[in-house]
């Protein structure tokens, strides 16, 4: 048996503007300066150099490979231009409701305003409850991001009020460690996906 038969196959899709893919060399330059952007990672605790951008997206790079989905990069289809990423992933940290799905989202501070984020973000629940089978996928982000909380109102999550939780990966007393949590689940997906159509 080789090697390569004993992962699943790679999942790849297209969006109308957006193509979500595997990640490549080209990538990392771009990746590393949107995670150098004070804007874009306003939330997000400091990837300081480049060589912890680069194992990032090494790390989700191997992920990918492993299961045959994550955080895809996205691409713009009419440029080419790699703008980001969005997709699945298992949580590395153990969290207040694990085990779960998450869907999750980082572009660049030139892509805001256009609606990438969320078209990117309803192709990924697509793939999560169509193709992968999942029952529920979640959302979590710092109590204070607004955008992204709006994206996950737009592609039809929740908020789980009583589910707000402190993130064990953030220090403790840092203005980020509150996180608001958002759930959605196949029937609820599935019932807003068919009103759409």
């Amino acid at each position: 048996m080789t090697e390569e038969s004993t992962h699943p196959p790679l999942i790849e899709f297209d969006t109308p503007r957006l193509r979500l893919r595997q990640w490549r060399e080209s990538d990392l330059a771009p990746f590393f300066t949107l995670a150098s952007d004070p804007a874009v990672m306003e939330f997000l605790l400091p990837l300081p150099t480049r060589a912890d951008s680069d194992a990032m997206a090494a790390r989700v790079k191997a992920r990918i490979a492993e299961h045959g989905w994550g955080f895809w990069a996205v691409e713009r289809k009419d440029t080419g231009a790699f703008i980001g990423f969005t997709g699945l992933s298992v949580p590395m940290t153990t969290l207040p409701f694990s085990p779960c799905v998450e869907i999750g989202w980082r572009l660049a501070r030139a892509s805001w305003g256009q609606g990438f984020a969320t078209e990117a973000a309803r192709g990924a629940l697509q793939v999560g409850f169509e193709r992968l089978g999942f029952g529920e996928i979640v959302a979590f982000t710092a109590k204070g991001n607004v955008r992204s909380a709006a994206v996950m109102t737009r592609i039809g999550m929740h908020e789980d009020v009583p589910g707000a939780f402190d993130h064990p990966a953030v220090p403790e007393d840092h203005v980020l460690r509150r996180h608001r949590l958002f759930r959605i689940d196949r029937a609820a997906w599935q019932a807003a996906h068919s009103a759409s159509e």
